[in-house]
């Protein structure tokens, strides 16, 4: 049986890399998605939510029992630690439910899997070595900045601070064995996009 084609892909905030994977999975690819993986493991009754309590104690955590993530945010951006300490926690439990995923679609004969990872890039080899090749959804600096100002109603400052803590966009283009550029397109002229980089890589 011929092994399914490993795609990594991943963007900047506000890239569109959401929106690009969603048009993969309507082509038939399956979509391993790490940060909605990473999210039902912080929500409440989450597998990550008692070991982030007992690191951080209850002020992490909020009524409902899931992880604040405001606050999470702002211990993280005052201390790099916070960052790592929450990582080794969550790092290990998104493999498992990656793993998990990717045998279920290898089992339905899947012939392309797409791995969702927007730190693809910042995760060095630990990702690269997963895939065959690597997707980079690109725009501008200023349309990443007006998109999540718009999405996410977070002001100008709060947005340059997380993506400061992504690598460089001209870092990330450096990695990609394709690119898929957003800027200025709309729906139609970017599936037809995605469908050109899936012809381009044999999907």
């Amino acid at each position: 049986m011929r092994q399914p084609v490993r795609l990594g892909l991943t963007g900047g905030i506000g890239s569109g890399k959401s929106t690009v994977a969603a048009f993969l999975a309507q082509a038939g690819a399956a979509v391993m998605d790490a940060d909605a993986i990473s999210r039902a493991l912080t929500q409440a009754g989450g597998q990550a939510i008692p070991a982030i309590l007992a690191e951080f104690g209850e002020t992490l955590i909020t009524p409902e029992g899931a992880m604040n993530r405001d606050a999470m945010r702002a211990l993280v951006f005052s201390n790099p630690q916070t960052k790592r300490q929450l990582e080794a926690i969550i790092h290990p439990l998104v493999a498992q439910a990656l793993q998990a995923q990717t045998q279920a679609a290898i089992e339905a004969g899947k012939k392309c899997l797409v791995f969702d990872v927007p730190l693809l890039v910042e995760s060095g080899e630990r990702w690269r070595r997963q895939v065959d090749w690597v997707c980079v959804v690109d725009c501008q600096t200023d349309t990443q900045i007006q998109r999540v100002m718009a999405r996410n109603q977070l002001s100008q400052p709060e947005i340059e601070a997380i993506m400061a803590q992504q690598v460089s966009r001209a870092q990330r283009l450096s990695s990609a064995d394709g690119v898929i550029y957003n800027d200025g397109l709309d729906l139609d002229q970017l599936q037809t996009a995605v469908h050109e980089m899936m012809a381009r890589f044999g999907l």
